[in-house]
Protein backbone atom coordinates (compact mmCIF):
# COMPACT_ATOMS: atom_id res chain seq x y z
CA UNK A 1 0.00 0.00 0.00
CA UNK A 2 2.68 2.48 1.05
CA UNK A 3 4.98 1.52 -1.83
CA UNK A 4 2.20 2.15 -4.34
CA UNK A 5 1.40 5.52 -2.76
CA UNK A 6 5.00 6.71 -2.74
CA UNK A 7 5.57 5.57 -6.30
CA UNK A 8 2.52 7.55 -7.36
CA UNK A 9 3.74 10.65 -5.54
CA UNK A 10 7.17 10.35 -7.17
CA UNK A 11 5.63 9.96 -10.63
CA UNK A 12 3.55 13.09 -10.08
CA UNK A 13 6.63 15.02 -8.93
CA UNK A 14 9.05 14.01 -11.71
CA UNK A 15 6.79 12.64 -14.44
CA UNK A 16 8.51 9.28 -14.03
CA UNK A 17 7.97 6.26 -11.80
CA UNK A 18 10.99 5.52 -9.64
CA UNK A 19 10.49 1.75 -9.70
CA UNK A 20 12.37 0.16 -12.59
CA UNK A 21 9.68 -2.41 -13.32
CA UNK A 22 7.10 0.35 -13.86
CA UNK A 23 9.12 2.30 -16.44
CA UNK A 24 8.56 1.91 -20.16
CA UNK A 25 11.71 1.61 -22.25
CA UNK A 26 11.53 5.26 -23.45
CA UNK A 27 10.84 6.38 -19.88
CA UNK A 28 13.87 4.42 -18.70
CA UNK A 29 16.15 6.54 -20.89
CA UNK A 30 14.76 9.65 -19.21
CA UNK A 31 15.04 8.04 -15.78
CA UNK A 32 18.77 7.42 -16.24
CA UNK A 33 19.24 11.12 -16.92
CA UNK A 34 16.87 12.26 -14.16
CA UNK A 35 18.62 10.02 -11.62
CA UNK A 36 22.13 11.13 -12.56
CA UNK A 37 22.90 7.48 -13.21
CA UNK A 38 22.05 6.48 -9.62
CA UNK A 39 20.24 3.19 -8.96
CA UNK A 40 19.34 1.68 -5.61
CA UNK A 41 18.94 -2.05 -5.03
CA UNK A 42 16.84 -2.73 -1.89
CA UNK A 43 17.94 -6.17 -0.73
CA UNK A 44 15.70 -8.37 1.36
CA UNK A 45 15.30 -12.07 2.01
CA UNK A 46 12.63 -14.75 2.31
CA UNK A 47 12.73 -16.15 5.86
CA UNK A 48 10.68 -16.68 9.00
CA UNK A 49 10.01 -13.56 11.06
CA UNK A 50 8.71 -14.95 14.36
CA UNK A 51 5.09 -16.12 14.17
CA UNK A 52 3.40 -12.84 13.29
CA UNK A 53 5.28 -11.24 10.37
CA UNK A 54 5.45 -12.31 6.70
CA UNK A 55 8.38 -14.15 5.17
CA UNK A 56 9.20 -11.12 3.02
CA UNK A 57 9.36 -8.63 5.90
CA UNK A 58 12.92 -7.50 5.11
CA UNK A 59 12.01 -6.93 1.49
CA UNK A 60 8.92 -4.86 2.35
CA UNK A 61 10.89 -2.74 4.80
CA UNK A 62 13.85 -2.13 2.52
CA UNK A 63 11.69 -1.17 -0.46
CA UNK A 64 9.49 1.15 1.62
CA UNK A 65 12.51 3.14 2.82
CA UNK A 66 14.14 3.21 -0.62
CA UNK A 67 10.99 4.31 -2.46
CA UNK A 68 10.43 7.04 0.12
CA UNK A 69 14.03 8.20 -0.40
CA UNK A 70 13.55 8.21 -4.18
CA UNK A 71 10.52 10.41 -3.63
CA UNK A 72 12.80 12.96 -1.98
CA UNK A 73 15.76 12.58 -4.37
CA UNK A 74 14.99 10.79 -7.61
CA UNK A 75 16.81 7.52 -8.26
CA UNK A 76 15.92 4.31 -10.08
CA UNK A 77 14.77 1.60 -7.67
CA UNK A 78 15.50 -2.01 -8.63
CA UNK A 79 12.67 -4.58 -8.49
CA UNK A 80 12.20 -6.91 -5.47
CA UNK A 81 15.53 -8.62 -4.77
CA UNK A 82 15.84 -11.46 -2.26
CA UNK A 83 18.92 -13.50 -3.26
CA UNK A 84 20.87 -12.92 -0.04
CA UNK A 85 22.59 -14.93 2.70
CA UNK A 86 20.19 -16.84 4.96
CA UNK A 87 21.79 -20.22 5.69
CA UNK A 88 21.18 -19.70 9.44
CA UNK A 89 17.40 -20.01 8.96
CA UNK A 90 17.26 -23.09 6.74
CA UNK A 91 15.70 -25.03 9.63
CA UNK A 92 12.56 -22.88 9.47
CA UNK A 93 9.67 -23.38 7.00
CA UNK A 94 9.59 -20.93 4.09
CA UNK A 95 13.26 -19.97 4.05
CA UNK A 96 14.75 -19.61 0.54
CA UNK A 97 18.53 -20.00 0.83
CA UNK A 98 20.52 -19.76 -2.40
CA UNK A 99 24.07 -21.05 -2.83
CA UNK A 100 27.08 -18.80 -2.32
CA UNK A 101 27.87 -18.99 -6.03
CA UNK A 102 24.38 -17.95 -7.10
CA UNK A 103 24.16 -15.14 -4.54
CA UNK A 104 27.42 -13.69 -5.80
CA UNK A 105 26.68 -14.06 -9.50
CA UNK A 106 23.19 -12.62 -9.17
CA UNK A 107 24.44 -9.44 -7.52
CA UNK A 108 27.54 -9.17 -9.69
CA UNK A 109 25.59 -9.53 -12.93
CA UNK A 110 22.78 -7.27 -11.70
CA UNK A 111 25.28 -4.49 -11.08
CA UNK A 112 26.97 -5.10 -14.44
CA UNK A 113 23.63 -4.98 -16.25
CA UNK A 114 22.60 -1.76 -14.54
CA UNK A 115 25.93 -0.26 -15.60
CA UNK A 116 25.47 -1.46 -19.17
CA UNK A 117 22.17 0.41 -19.17
CA UNK A 118 23.73 3.68 -18.00
CA UNK A 119 23.22 3.39 -14.24
CA UNK A 120 26.85 3.67 -13.15
CA UNK A 121 26.33 4.61 -9.50
CA UNK A 122 24.79 1.70 -7.64
CA UNK A 123 23.67 1.85 -4.02
CA UNK A 124 22.96 -1.34 -2.10
CA UNK A 125 20.35 -0.91 0.64
CA UNK A 126 20.42 -3.92 2.91
CA UNK A 127 17.24 -4.87 4.75
CA UNK A 128 18.53 -8.19 6.13
CA UNK A 129 21.13 -8.52 8.89
CA UNK A 130 22.26 -11.94 7.70
CA UNK A 131 23.56 -10.45 4.45
CA UNK A 132 25.82 -7.91 6.19
CA UNK A 133 29.10 -9.84 5.95
CA UNK A 134 28.32 -10.92 2.39
CA UNK A 135 27.65 -7.36 1.21
CA UNK A 136 30.70 -5.92 2.98
CA UNK A 137 32.88 -8.48 1.20
CA UNK A 138 31.09 -7.92 -2.11
CA UNK A 139 31.84 -4.20 -1.94
CA UNK A 140 35.47 -4.79 -0.98
CA UNK A 141 35.82 -7.23 -3.89
CA UNK A 142 34.88 -4.53 -6.38
CA UNK A 143 38.58 -3.62 -6.27
CA UNK A 144 39.64 -7.01 -7.62
CA UNK A 145 39.30 -5.90 -11.26
CA UNK A 146 38.61 -2.73 -13.22
CA UNK A 147 34.99 -1.57 -13.56
CA UNK A 148 33.20 1.34 -15.18
CA UNK A 149 30.76 1.66 -12.29
CA UNK A 150 30.81 2.03 -8.52
CA UNK A 151 28.99 0.11 -5.80
CA UNK A 152 28.22 1.80 -2.49
CA UNK A 153 26.62 0.13 0.53
CA UNK A 154 24.26 2.42 2.44
CA UNK A 155 25.02 2.59 6.16
CA UNK A 156 22.55 4.53 8.24
CA UNK A 157 23.66 6.47 11.28
CA UNK A 158 22.30 8.36 14.25
CA UNK A 159 19.87 11.25 14.05
CA UNK A 160 19.56 13.00 17.40
CA UNK A 161 16.03 14.34 16.91
CA UNK A 162 14.51 11.28 15.29
CA UNK A 163 16.32 8.87 17.62
CA UNK A 164 14.86 10.72 20.60
CA UNK A 165 11.35 10.40 19.15
CA UNK A 166 11.89 6.73 18.30
CA UNK A 167 13.22 5.85 21.77
CA UNK A 168 10.30 7.63 23.42
CA UNK A 169 7.89 5.25 21.68
CA UNK A 170 9.75 2.00 22.35
CA UNK A 171 8.85 -0.40 25.14
CA UNK A 172 11.20 -3.35 24.55
CA UNK A 173 14.52 -3.94 26.32
CA UNK A 174 15.53 -6.65 23.85
CA UNK A 175 14.58 -5.73 20.29
CA UNK A 176 16.05 -7.42 17.25
CA UNK A 177 14.86 -9.74 14.52
CA UNK A 178 11.04 -9.60 14.11
CA UNK A 179 10.92 -7.52 17.28
CA UNK A 180 9.24 -4.26 18.18
CA UNK A 181 10.84 -2.13 15.46
CA UNK A 182 10.26 -4.56 12.61
CA UNK A 183 6.71 -5.24 13.78
CA UNK A 184 5.97 -1.52 13.86
CA UNK A 185 7.55 -0.95 10.44
CA UNK A 186 5.43 -3.69 8.90
CA UNK A 187 2.36 -2.32 10.68
CA UNK A 188 3.03 1.03 9.00
CA UNK A 189 3.86 -0.46 5.57
CA UNK A 190 1.37 -3.34 5.36
CA UNK A 191 -0.80 -3.62 8.50
CA UNK A 192 -2.83 -6.34 6.82
CA UNK A 193 0.23 -8.63 6.94
CA UNK A 194 0.83 -8.32 10.69
CA UNK A 195 -0.87 -11.15 12.57
CA UNK A 196 -1.34 -9.47 15.93
CA UNK A 197 -3.01 -12.52 17.44
CA UNK A 198 0.18 -14.52 16.81
CA UNK A 199 2.51 -11.96 18.39
CA UNK A 200 4.70 -13.56 21.05
CA UNK A 201 3.53 -17.11 20.35
CA UNK A 202 7.17 -18.25 20.57
CA UNK A 203 10.00 -17.03 22.77
CA UNK A 204 12.31 -14.29 21.54
CA UNK A 205 14.75 -14.65 24.43
CA UNK A 206 18.47 -15.14 23.87
CA UNK A 207 19.17 -18.79 24.74
CA UNK A 208 22.88 -18.04 25.12
CA UNK A 209 23.91 -21.58 24.25
CA UNK A 210 27.45 -20.51 23.27
CA UNK A 211 28.05 -17.94 26.00
CA UNK A 212 30.80 -20.07 27.49
CA UNK A 213 32.86 -20.13 24.28
CA UNK A 214 35.63 -17.50 24.56
CA UNK A 215 37.12 -15.25 21.86
CA UNK A 216 35.52 -16.81 18.76
CA UNK A 217 32.94 -16.47 16.01
CA UNK A 218 31.09 -19.35 14.40
CA UNK A 219 28.35 -19.56 11.81
CA UNK A 220 25.98 -21.27 14.23
CA UNK A 221 26.07 -18.25 16.59
CA UNK A 222 22.63 -16.95 15.55
CA UNK A 223 20.96 -20.34 15.90
CA UNK A 224 22.59 -20.72 19.30
CA UNK A 225 20.87 -17.52 20.41
CA UNK A 226 17.59 -17.25 18.51
CA UNK A 227 16.46 -20.53 16.90
CA UNK A 228 12.88 -19.23 16.61
CA UNK A 229 14.01 -16.44 14.27
CA UNK A 230 12.74 -13.94 16.82
CA UNK A 231 14.75 -11.63 19.08
CA UNK A 232 12.66 -9.57 21.46
CA UNK A 233 11.05 -9.40 24.89
CA UNK A 234 8.10 -7.07 24.23
CA UNK A 235 6.08 -6.49 21.10
CA UNK A 236 3.85 -3.71 19.87
CA UNK A 237 2.46 -2.74 16.48
CA UNK A 238 2.96 1.02 16.62
CA UNK A 239 2.17 2.88 13.40
CA UNK A 240 3.96 6.07 14.49
CA UNK A 241 7.11 4.19 15.47
CA UNK A 242 7.11 2.32 12.18
CA UNK A 243 6.76 5.51 10.16
CA UNK A 244 9.62 7.18 12.04
CA UNK A 245 11.94 4.23 11.38
CA UNK A 246 11.13 4.20 7.67
CA UNK A 247 11.48 7.98 7.46
CA UNK A 248 14.87 7.98 9.19
CA UNK A 249 16.31 5.48 6.71
CA UNK A 250 14.73 7.32 3.79
CA UNK A 251 16.09 10.72 4.83
CA UNK A 252 19.64 9.42 5.19
CA UNK A 253 19.49 7.46 1.94
CA UNK A 254 18.22 10.55 0.12
CA UNK A 255 21.34 12.38 1.35
CA UNK A 256 23.55 9.67 -0.11
CA UNK A 257 21.69 9.71 -3.43
CA UNK A 258 22.07 13.48 -3.62
CA UNK A 259 25.80 13.26 -2.89
CA UNK A 260 26.44 10.63 -5.56
CA UNK A 261 24.48 12.60 -8.14
CA UNK A 262 26.68 15.65 -7.74
CA UNK A 263 30.02 14.22 -6.62
CA UNK A 264 32.34 11.92 -8.58
CA UNK A 265 35.05 11.41 -5.97
CA UNK A 266 34.36 7.67 -5.57
CA UNK A 267 34.66 7.14 -9.34
CA UNK A 268 37.83 9.23 -9.55
CA UNK A 269 39.50 7.39 -6.69
CA UNK A 270 38.48 4.01 -8.10
CA UNK A 271 39.85 4.89 -11.54
CA UNK A 272 43.12 6.10 -10.01
CA UNK A 273 43.36 2.90 -7.96
CA UNK A 274 42.86 0.63 -10.99
CA UNK A 275 45.55 2.51 -12.96
CA UNK A 276 48.03 2.24 -10.11
CA UNK A 277 47.17 -1.42 -9.53
CA UNK A 278 47.84 -2.29 -13.16
CA UNK A 279 51.45 -1.11 -12.87
CA UNK A 280 52.32 -0.34 -9.25
CA UNK A 281 56.07 -0.02 -9.90
CA UNK A 282 56.00 2.41 -12.80
CA UNK A 283 52.82 4.39 -12.12
CA UNK A 284 53.54 8.12 -11.83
Amino acid sequence: MMAVLLAGQEKEKTGLPCQLEELTSPQFVKAVEQSGGVAVIPLGIIEKHATHLPLGTDLFEARASVIRAAEKEYAVVFPPYYAGQIFEARHQPGTIAYSNELMWKMLEETCAELSRNGLKKIILFNGHGGSTYFLDYFCQSQLASGKDYIVVLFQGGSDEKMDREINALKIASLDGHAGEEETSMMYFIRPDLVDQEAMGAESGANKGRLNAMPHAFTGIHWYAKYPNQFAGDKLQANHELGELLVAKNADQLAELIRYLKTNNTVEQLQEEFFKRSADPINYK
